[in-house]
Parts: C-alpha cells; structure tokens; sequence
C-alpha cells in the first residue's frame, strides 16, 4: 500500500544526501525531484508503495511515461533519477535490492546538437540596439556566452569578482561545484566592459548585488529573463526554434573544432567531466566535411 508521507520522506533524505554528499547543482536536484513526483504520482495510483515495487511494476511504470509522447532522452533522465534514488535507499538499509538496477538505458540516435554558422552568429551579435542600456547589456551577454560557451546557469550566477579584465579570464562554478577557469576574447571582453562601465550602475537597485547581469529592474536576470531575451532575437532572425541558450555554447565549441582547437582544451572550456561529451562536436565537424565534399568533389553526392 502507497505510504505518502514514508516515500515524501525519503525523496526528501535522498535529495538532501545528493546535494550534500555529491554536491549536485540546484538544477539538477530540482529535475531528479520533478522525476521522482512522476513515480510518487503513479505509486499512489497504483496503490503500491516504493519500496516494495518490483522490477515489472518500474518497466510499466516508465513505459505509462514514454507513452505520453516523452523522448527517448528524457526516458533515459527518468531511468537514471530512479537508480539514483533506489541505490541511496539500498544503502540506507531501507531496501534489500534495487529494482532498477538492472534495467537498461533506450537505445537513441546520435543527436547532433544545433549550431549557428559563424554568419548567423555575426547577424545574431549585431542586433542589440547599443544606443540603449539594456541593448548593451544584451549585446554583452550574448558576446559572453558565444565567446566562453558558458551554460544559461552559468551566465545568470555570474559575479563582479569572478572578472578578470586586466588577465582577460572568468572564473566560473559549474555543475557539480566544478570550478573552471575560461579565456575571455576581446570582443567579449570590450563589450562587457562597456557594460560594466557605462550601463549596470545606471539599472542597479540593489546596492551589494554582486551579480554582472542585472534585469530592468536592477535585480539579476533570471533564467527566464535569459530565455526571453535570446527567444526574442530568434525571432526576429526567424530561427526562434533553433536559437536557444545552449545553441550559443554548442557554436563556441564547434566553430572551435572547425578552426582545429584540441578537444581537451574545449573540454576544459566547456566544464564536462568526461571527453566523451565533448567527443560530439567532431561529429559535427565531420559532417560539415561530409557537406563541402559532397558539394565540390567530382564523385561527391550533390553535382556543382
């Protein structure tokens, strides 16, 4: 029988030991718990209680969630929060086996991540209105962001005291509390510098803010905000459902491949954890390759 306050309570000793013990971002925890409500949703609709569920009654459950349209790497998110959680309670003593251990991740596609051409990323960083000072703002972000391929997270947590213009390098914190240190370009340079100068004194409200990017209000920009601001570029591009945050930092990192850089150099720039994750982006060199050999070979694909 589905115990609600037993399971609320160790969904709430798990994310406590994951933000505690592993140093999880809020982010992350924030999505292993929306996860665990779905099961928590499900267990009390089949009045089954989690600790007792067993292997066959998770597959139905996760097959009752990929049937309402989910994709295959949000599945494979859910398959990973449910380990997580069944491996931490295994631990604490409260179950003898984990139920999901054995299950498998779904099989998926190499999906290569969207990228802007180094043209659309010219048109893209030429439309703020610097005339304005939000406009300026605007156009430092979006330097920032294709010039350090910092993640939406990353650009909204970040401080004054992590600038380091005389050295031109930013200090970032990034998942898993990772600290990485990050070149900043001269362009990206310039323009937050504009910015620093000339525009945020005049939107601060909050005097001891300590964060760079700041809304109309004087208060840090929010993901949300974020999201709006890049969502409405996009717009008027006419590449709304392409160009999104992480778009930015798929470019940095391939338009750097494509020009040659290392991988573990990028990878160190990027903030993964494994080179395997970076590996993607030669993907999409090579298929850039594949393009220029199909246009302009004599045995190519497409004929000139």
């Amino acid at each position: 029988m589905f115990d609600r306050a037993e399971f609320i309570n160790d969904m709430q000793s798990y994310l406590t030991f994951v933000e505690m013990e592993k140093g999880l971002s809020p982010n992350t925890i924030e999505s292993y718990k929306l996860q665990l409500r779905k099961l928590q949703k499900y267990l009390s609709l089949k009045k089954i209680s989690h600790s007792a569920i067993s292997d066959s009654q998770v597959i139905e459950f996760i097959k009752s969630e990929a049937l309402k349209g989910i994709s295959l790497a949000t599945q494979a998110h859910l398959i990973s929060s449910l380990k997580s959680f069944y491996k931490y309670l295994v631990s604490e003593g409260k179950m003898d086996s984990n139920p999901v251990s054995d299950l498998e991740f779904p099989k998926k596609w190499k999906v290569l991540p969207h990228y802007l051409s180094i043209q659309q990323i010219d048109a893209l960083l030429n439309i703020p209105d610097t005339s304005t000072s939000l406009g300026i703002r605007n156009k430092a972000i979006l330097e920032l962001m294709y010039g350090t391929g910092l993640r939406i997270s990353e650009v909204i947590h970040l401080k004054i005291k992590n600038i380091f213009m005389d050295d031109s390098f930013i200090r970032v914190l990034g998942k898993g509390n990772r600290e990485r240190v990050i070149p900043l370009g001269e362009k990206a340079k310039q323009c937050l510098k504009a910015y620093l100068d000339e525009t945020r004194t005049g939107i601060l409200r909050i005097k001891d803010t300590q964060y760079v990017f700041l809304n109309h209000r004087g208060h840090s920009l929010s993901r949300q905000g974020l999201w709006k601001i890049i969502r409405g570029y996009g717009k008027q591009m006419g590449i709304a459902s392409i160009l999104t945050p992480h778009t930015l930092r798929h470019s940095f990192a391939t338009h750097l491949v494509e020009k040659g850089a290392d991988l573990r150099s990028i990878q160190m720039m990027l903030g993964h954890s494994s080179i395997s994750t970076t590996e993607i982006y030669t993907h999409v060199s090579r298929d850039k390759v594949k393009q220029i050999y199909d246009q302009f070979h004599p045995r190519g694909q497409k004929k000139r």
